[in-house]
């Protein structure tokens, strides 16, 4: 049930439920953007600097991916607004001519920035890259993001690390709410949407208490923000299932960072519809496969005379030309075709897997699917 060239265009923001599994809270949905339509459940490539690494935009669309994500923070440090501005925004900038959702930078601020000075309106921090200080609030990510165009922009939030006190989780809860207050009342760019990140680390309580203040501001969509920080799969879950409640039915949600097969699969059964992670691209730079039996090393020694192709059966561009062997031997020289082969094929392998995710919610067969790819099988 892909949108194909059947459907009726509809305004941004937009989100139809297209099945709805009768024993989880799974739904195979659409969302509408200014830049076309995105098939959820969907996986977000992450390009955190203007590019998805080691892949064209053409090599995206071919593997397809419908949507991708971009970082305000490495954005707003470099290339920097003003160029961003002059060149059109990250659409044009890119080459990219289908959706782009931007995480507000908020993760970032809080995790790579040194010497941080939180304050009522923001953060001011010392840049990762150069020292330079800096300040960055729901003001400032409102407006980079404005700039950059994108179709989603995130709501700027404090995402607490693992473990955390309850002290702090509430105080980080506190100063996201207010702070999405402040977004929701920016200026967007003709057709951007805004999602609010609910945060709450792992209190059920402080969850709660967040999804009710978020939903009362009457966002677009909503994210959960706070998990792949370190916790364990336990933490996790009940992250993921407290973080659904009370969110509401007809709008997008989006669980942040995880990108695990199986972790995904079950997520979609409490009712998550978007992700995004860095594993299958850095795995890749790590000469590591994803294959619907699993991943291994494609560098290991056994592979060095290997005739198959990284997957058999795969159809994308590098396992239809190339085998296990001369991609291990690109990895193990440092040749940069090794890395971009083994890229586009475990992009193929995600957007395949979240392809059959959506079939199987359309064709009533969600149970076996989770049943064979749940977390603790194939990831």
């Amino acid at each position: 049930m892909g949108c194909g060239g059947g459907c009726v265009l509809k305004s941004p923001g937009t989100f139809e439920i297209l099945a709805v599994d009768p024993d989880t809270h799974a739904r195979r949905g659409r969302l509408w953007t200014a830049h076309g339509p995105v098939e959820t459940p969907v996986f977000m490539p992450v390009g955190t600097q203007a590019t998805v690494k080691g892949m064209s935009p053409a090599d995206l669309e071919t593997v397809g991916a419908s949507i991708i994500l971009g970082n305000t923070y490495h954005l707003f440090i470099r290339p920097g607004m003003s160029i961003m501005e002059t060149m059109g925004g990250l659409h044009r900038f890119m080459g990219w001519t289908r959706p782009i959702l931007t995480d507000s930078g908020g993760f970032q601020v809080f995790s790579l920035a040194a010497l941080r000075k939180v304050k009522p309106e923001g953060v001011e921090f010392n840049s990762h890259i150069d020292g330079n200080r800096i300040f960055l609030g729901p003001v400032e990510a409102m407006a980079a993001q404005r700039t950059l165009g994108s179709d989603i922009a995130m709501a700027f939030d404090e995402c607490p690390p693992y473990p955390c006190s309850y002290d702090y989780a509430c105080q980080a809860v506190d100063r996201t709410l207010s702070w999405a207050a402040c977004c929701v009342r920016q200026d967007r760019a003709p057709g951007q949407l805004v999602f609010g990140i609910q945060q709450g680390g792992a209190y059920a309580d402080l969850r709660a208490r967040c999804t009710r203040e978020l939903t009362a501001m009457g966002f677009d969509g909503y994210a959960v923000g706070g998990v792949s920080v370190g916790e364990p799969d336990d933490v996790l879950k009940m992250a993921v299932k407290a973080g659904c409640e009370g969110l509401p039915w007809d709008r997008p949600r989006y669980l942040m960072g995880v990108g695990g097969m199986g972790q995904m699969v079950d997520a979609v059964s409490e009712g998550i519809d978007m992700f995004d992670c860095v594993m299958p691209t850095r795995l890749a730079r790590n000469g590591t496969a994803f294959t619907a039996q699993g991943r291994y090393p494609v560098k290991a020694g056994e592979y060095k005379s290997d005739p198959r192709p990284i997957e058999e059966g795969c159809e994308c561009m590098a396992c239809k030309r190339f085998s296990r062997a001369y991609i291990r031997h690109l990895l193990n020289v440092g040749e940069m075709l090794g890395v971009h082969l083994l890229t586009v094929h475990n992009l193929h392998r995600y957007m395949q897997y979240m392809e059959q995710m959506r079939r199987s919610l359309e064709t009533g067969d969600f149970k076996a699917f989770r049943e064979a790819h749940g977390a603790g099988r194939a990831t």
